[in-house]
């Protein structure tokens, strides 16, 4: 198994226009869910009398506990329960959390010691005392191990479900995405493994998903091999430009910039863009169609948008459009509030620079 760099569609690449609509999740919304934690209420607490105080309400002064009595919860001699965790900023905050939960829980240690004790006994009147100690060491070292995956899949699990529920989105498990654009067409096998469905902004409705897609190889002595692509997409429906932009791709710049010429010779159903500005170009490559206005085009690259697209896009960003279906993207399956937060506002930023010069 092998990790690899974003996707390209490399010279040769045929793009064939996907009509498939935005799905109807999109256009039939939740209500925005309230959050998950209300806020909590405040103690009233008493101020001595001076100028300009009011004297402290005897109601509140006696609903104040003492100090010295004892606990309420759990009762005498009993330990109050553990705190809540504070609110994770992303998926890892949570994982130290659930992972102490799990190592100090009698049942995981019995899960772990029983299996381990018996197979290190087993070997040891079989083979020897020595491979019986070793795989006992083994075993228990692979429990703490799955333990820690375990801990790490529900705290990311917990991350999403409060981040859908604080941003009044759907949160959806894996499924597969509508191929509407080349990047959620791409590979042998193509799923988003999480999904966020409902308002990315306010102006702004669609999908966030952490996808994947995948190319399977076999050498030449048959074995198989699968590489992993792995972005996190933001999706939504641009209907207004439909008409004056059918397809356009502004991707990260790769490879050389002696070959570009070599490789446009084989690119049959699209042109390359050039703009005059070369923070942009140091960054971007960017596609149309061979029928495409190229003055409609220039208006929409405006310098404010050309600037915003060198400067303040997220890392590593770029997008597909293809009969109003925008895909915007970046490398990577983000699982932090922040990351997920600037995808979403540069997916609506995109879809509303184009609405509005469809607009003119």
């Amino acid at each position: 198994m092998r990790w690899e760099e974003p996707h390209h569609p490399g010279p040769g690449l045929q793009l064939e226009r996907h009509s498939t609509p935005l799905s109807p999740t999109l256009q039939h919304l939740l209500p925005l869910q309230p959050p998950l934690h209300p806020p909590g209420r405040s103690r009233v607490l008493s101020v001595p009398e001076g100028e300009g105080a009011h004297p402290p309400d005897e109601n509140a002064l006696a609903a104040q506990p003492d100090p010295a009595a004892e606990p309420a919860e759990g009762g005498a001699g009993q330990p109050a329960a553990a705190p809540s965790p504070p609110a994770p900023d992303d998926a890892n905050d949570l994982r130290g959390y659930h992972f102490k939960l799990l190592i100090g829980s009698g049942m995981t240690w019995a899960l772990i010691l029983v299996p381990a004790v018996v197979i290190a006994a087993v070997l040891t009147a079989v083979l020897h005392p020595l491979i019986g100690a070793l795989a006992l060491v083994g075993l228990v070292l692979a429990g703490v191990v799955i333990v820690f995956v375990v801990a790490d899949n529900r705290a990311a699990d917990a991350f999403f479900t409060l981040y859908a529920s604080q941003r009044g989105l759907e949160l959806g498990g894996k499924e597969t995405l509508a191929p509407m654009t080349p990047l959620l067409r791409k590979g042998d096998d193509r799923y988003a493994e999480r999904t966020l469905t409902g308002r990315l902004t306010p102006d702004c409705a669609g999908i966030l998903a952490l996808y994947t897609y995948e190319e399977e190889h076999t050498d030449s002595n048959g074995n198989r091999d699968t590489d992993y692509y792995r972005y996190t997409v933001g999706i939504t429906w641009v209907e207004e430009c439909q008409q004056h932009v059918p397809e356009l791709y502004c991707q990260r710049k790769f490879g050389l910039r002696a070959l570009e010429k070599f490789e446009d010779v084989f690119r049959r159903s699209k042109q390359r863009v050039k703009l005059e500005s070369e923070a942009l170009d140091d960054k971007y490559e960017i596609f149309a169609g061979k029928e495409q206005d190229a003055v409609w085009l220039r208006r929409l690259f405006s310098p404010t948008f050309i600037v915003w697209l060198s400067d303040e896009a997220p890392p590593k960003f770029a997008f597909e459009l293809v009969d109003g279906n925008l895909c915007c993207y970046v490398n990577g399956h983000k699982e932090d509030a922040a990351e997920l937060d600037a995808l979403s506002a540069a997916t609506a930023a995109v879809a509303r620079r184009l609405r509005a010069e469809a607009g003119e």
